[in-house]
């Protein structure tokens, strides 16, 4: 429960930056993925950021309905590819800098070495748990 609380304040912060261009924590987070290793299949997107299907395709949705990024049919019948479009990439450089003042002002807040640690932490924890479940690490 603390690190939910916790995931749900630093989401707060994060977001209130990001609004200032429309856009949630959620979906720059996406965008920025997108536009920086695109266009992936839908399945490699899911497991780069430890997301199922259905999550993944309803987190898709207001990126693709606003136009900032596309799915379509990929290599073979069953497969999609997404893919940030022109506009999308647009959004993703300035989003970049609110997302950047959002990390200063976190950096701020927390203290740089706390916030170093808890990078440590939390990407020890993550491998632990992949290790765990017996996935492979391809994670951002």
């Amino acid at each position: 429960m603390k690190l939910r609380r916790l995931t749900r304040l630093v989401s707060r912060h994060y977001d209130a930056h990001l609004a200032q261009c429309g856009l949630k924590t959620t979906q720059y987070s996406l965008l920025a993925i997108i536009a920086d290793r695109g266009p992936l299949r839908q399945g490699e997107l899911a497991r780069l950021l430890s997301l199922d299907a259905s999550t993944l395709t309803r987190n898709l949705r207001p990126l693709v309905n606003a136009g900032l990024v596309s799915v379509d049919a990929g290599r073979d019948a069953r497969s999609r590819e997404v893919s940030a479009t022109a506009a999308g990439r647009d959004l993703r450089v300035q989003a970049r800098q609110h997302w950047k003042r959002a990390q200063l002002d976190f950096n701020r807040v927390i203290g740089t070495d706390r916030v170093a640690a808890l990078h440590e932490q939390v990407d020890n924890c993550y491998q632990l748990l992949i290790e765990e479940e017996g996935q492979e690490e391809n994670g951002p």
